[in-house]
């Protein structure tokens, strides 16, 4: 299998999870209005450590996991029920998040750059995804859970999410006032989302038991 097939794959994988407007590449973007490149950059950086760590655990954990179809089905059934709860807390019960005013206090590299770290540190939404991605991607031998095939399929994700906090920081001035609008709807963005995971989880699981 060519390595450069997990490099782009990485890529892929991070370009799509990270391009939807969030916390990180919101906050990264809003540092760069207020308080220059250079900060923004040092926070990217912190939140790309993070995230560095949090595709390989995932994958470490994928690996494990590939093997037992077991497990594969625990984790649908428990994703089903957590992905339900968040459809009906985004979409009935959390509050609509305001627009961001005001400035952002001058803050240090180096306070910029933990503060990247915690957001990212605080997102698990990465683990999950990487694994469901790395075992689909090896269920089509576009993927190897060796080492190797590993460690360059994370870096593809490393450069995959700093191209997309990158952009955001380079183009925010000229999407801001739709992002803002989506930021304003996020809610109902991520509940739709994880309504739609869970169906497709559950029609799995359903499809699971009937061929038993």
């Amino acid at each position: 299998m060519n390595l450069l097939i997990s490099l782009v794959s990485g890529f892929i994988t991070a370009f799509i999870g990270i391009t939807p407007p969030g916390l990180l590449n919101m906050t990264a973007a809003k540092v760069n209005l207020k308080e220059g490149k250079k900060s923004a950059l040092w926070f990217v950086f912190g939140a790309i450590i993070i995230i560095f760590f949090q595709a390989y655990l995932a994958i470490l954990f994928a690996r494990f996991i590939d093997d037992r179809p077991d497990l594969v089905l625990l984790l649908r059934e428990i994703g089903c029920v957590v992905f339900s709860g968040l459809t009906v807390y985004f979409l009935l019960i959390a509050k609509k998040p305001k627009k961001i005013k005001g400035k952002i206090k001058k803050q240090s590299k180096s306070s910029r750059f933990f503060l990247g770290m915690l957001l990212s540190a605080l997102n698990f939404f990465p683990i999950p995804y990487y694994v469901l991605v790395s075992i689909t991607l090896s269920s089509y031998n576009l993927f190897s859970f060796d080492t190797s095939f590993v460690f360059i399929f994370v870096n593809g994700v490393v450069l995959g999410a700093f191209l997309v906090f990158y952009c955001y920081i380079t183009f925010f001035g000229k999407i801001q006032n739709k992002a803002d609008y989506m930021m304003r709807n996020m809610n109902t963005i991520i509940g739709s989302i994880t309504g739609l995971i869970a169906v497709v989880t559950l029609i799995n699981i359903i499809k699971h038991y009937l061929s038993i």
